[in-house]
Order: C-alpha cells, then sequence, then structure tokens
C-alpha cells in the first residue's frame, strides 16, 4: 500500500490512499453496491420505513406474468399501502393509474415500473413489478435486488414465479403442477413446514433428456431472473423461497389463483375458511387483462 499525492485546484495537497489489497477491493464494491441499492428505494413519505423482521414478496416477469398476477391480489385483498418505489435504469419504464383505486380520487395517483408496498400488521413488505428487466441490465439488477434485501433486514424473502408447462420432464407431468426451493439458509427453518404440507420441490432434471446418468440440474424454462436471483441468494446466505407453478401463455388468472392459495397454506396471511377458499380481492385493473370490449358500432 502505498499513498499518492494529488494537487486539487485550490493547490491543496491531498493524500490518497491506494490498495491492491484486495479484501478492501471486494469491500469497497460491497459498499458501493449498497449505496446504490439504498438509493434506488424511494420512499413515498418523509421516513423511510423500516423493513426489519419483514417477510418480503416479490415477482419474477415469467410466463404468463403469473406471480406478478399474483402480487396483485395480495397487495389488493390486503389492502396495502404503498411505501416507495424503485429508481433504477434497469427496468423499462412506465408509468400509469393506479391499479388498485376503489374510487375515482385513487384513480388519478400515479404508479410506475416498481413499487413496494407495506401491510405492518401482517409485517408484510411486497414489490410490485410491472416491466421485464433489459437485457442488458439483468446481472444489475440481480445485484441491487440481493443488496437491497440485505441491507433492509428481511426475515426472509419469497420469490414468486412460473415455468413453461410444455418444458416439463417426465416426473413432472404427474401430480400438481407447484413446485418450491429454499436455499440453505431458509432450509433448516421452513422444511419441516413444506414436508408436512406436502409441497414437491423442483426436481433436478438431466442436462442431456433420457440420459439417466448426466449431470443432474436445476432448470426453470420461461422463469425470468428466478434461476439467476435463487443462485445468487444461496451464495450471500439469503433466506429466500421459489414458489412457481408450471403453465403456458393464455388467461392465466386461475395460475394465479392457484399460486397465492399455495403460498397462502404456507405463510396463512389470510385466515383460511373450513369450507371453501379464501375469497380474494380482483383489482379494478384486470378489467382491461385482455383489453377493452368490442366497440358495438362495429356491428
Amino acid at each position: 500500500m502505498h499513498y499518492r499525492q494529488v494537487l486539487l485546484p485550490q493547490r491543496r495537497k491531498l493524500k490518497v490512499k491506494i490498495t491492491t489489497d484486495p479484501l478492501q477491493i471486494v469491500n469497497v464494491k460491497f459498499v458501493n453496491q449498497l449505496q446504490t441499492a439504498l438509493r434506488m428505494f424511494i420512499a413515498s413519505g418523509d421516513v423511510v420505513p423500516s423493513f426489519k423482521g419483514f417477510t418480503l414478496i416479490m415477482p419474477a416477469v415469467s410466463v404468463g406474468n403469473v406471480g406478478q398476477l399474483a402480487v396483485d391480489l395480495l397487495i389488493s385483498t390486503l389492502n396495502m399501502a404503498r411505501v416507495g418505489h424503485f429508481h433504477t435504469d434497469c427496468l423499462i419504464p412506465m408509468a400509469g393509474n393506479n391499479p388498485y383505486a376503489t374510487c375515482a380520487e385513487e384513480a388519478g395517483q400515479l404508479s410506475t415500473s416498481a413499487e413496494v408496498y407495506c401491510h405492518s400488521d401482517s409485517k408484510l413488505a411486497v414489490l410490485q413489478i410491472r416491466t421485464p428487466i433489459i437485457q442488458t441490465k439483468v446481472r444489475s439488477f440481480r445485484k441491487l435486488m440481493v443488496s437491497w434485501i440485505k441491507s433492509s433486514g428481511f426475515l426472509r424473502s419469497v420469490l414468486l414465479s412460473s415455468s413453461q408447462a410444455y418444458h416439463r420432464d417426465d416426473q413432472q407431468l404427474h401430480g400438481t403442477p407447484l413446485r418450491y426451493l429454499l436455499t440453505p439458509s431458509l432450509q433448516k427453518e421452513e422444511a419441516p413446514r413444506v414436508e408436512e404440507l406436502g409441497w414437491r420441490e423442483m426436481e433436478r432434471i438431466s442436462a442431456f433428456p433420457g440420459v439417466s446418468d448426466s449431470e443432474q440440474r436445476l432448470y426453470i424454462p420461461g422463469g425470468g431472473v428466478t434461476k439467476a436471483l435463487y443462485t445468487d441468494c444461496c451464495t450471500e446466505g439469503i433466506s429466500m423461497a421459489v414458489v412457481l407453478i408450471f403453465c403456458s401463455e393464455g388467461d392465466n388468472i386461475p395460475d394465479a389463483f392457484a399460486l397465492v392459495n399455495h403460498l397462502n397454506d404456507w405463510l396463512h396471511l389470510l385466515e383460511k375458511p373450513a369450507q371453501g377458499s379464501v375469497q380474494w380481492r380482483v383489482p379494478p385493473s384486470w378489467r382491461l387483462l385482455f383489453g377493452s370490449g368490442i366497440p358495438p358500432l362495429l356491428f
């Protein structure tokens, strides 16, 4: 390590520490990522909310947008308050009306590509992502998400996702289309619970179909950032669960209900009645899910 003298415009000499220590370089990079992640979240009010001890639920932009639809149901049913948004160049920009408005006054509120909602009584935070990640920014977005999750002090995180049904292996064709993954940090706490619920873990399949002795790998086609973000969280020691469903593009509303009911069986976000299922509140924006109706003047 050595010092280099830098001459400032005011003719004052400043000593700048130059280091080649790999550990210090890594620490500097981590601090920079952490600062960027903190600047990415913009609070709606004057006070930045604390998420320490909260559960974070977020979607992956995946086949059928099932995770995003399931998050819509959570926000609408729990009447969650918006506490902030993400300011990042990793997502395609978007602006629109409030998708959860219940009156004309609320409809005029602006919504953006990524917003954070909170339900303090349940210690629940939800990140809704409404636009795809820019292809060249996927790695940057993953790093930002990992840094934000770690710096916010979430107790655990849940990623809601989906995967292409037509890519299923033979063993995946039988039984429920719902699957889960747990990072090692969460495995110790939640593995007995999900086994008690009878959940099925996402299978590792052969790298070469039909060759049984080939390497087994995690394969989530159509899952967007799911696999990579899950792998990042495993490496960083973050407690994360992935809950996903096999589906195809089309009317994916039933898939969203199936996914959010599956999640509720584990987290008990809403009390399940003795008979029937939880009554989820469909947000008003779903009326335009398949576009507006056909104008009668055409006929």
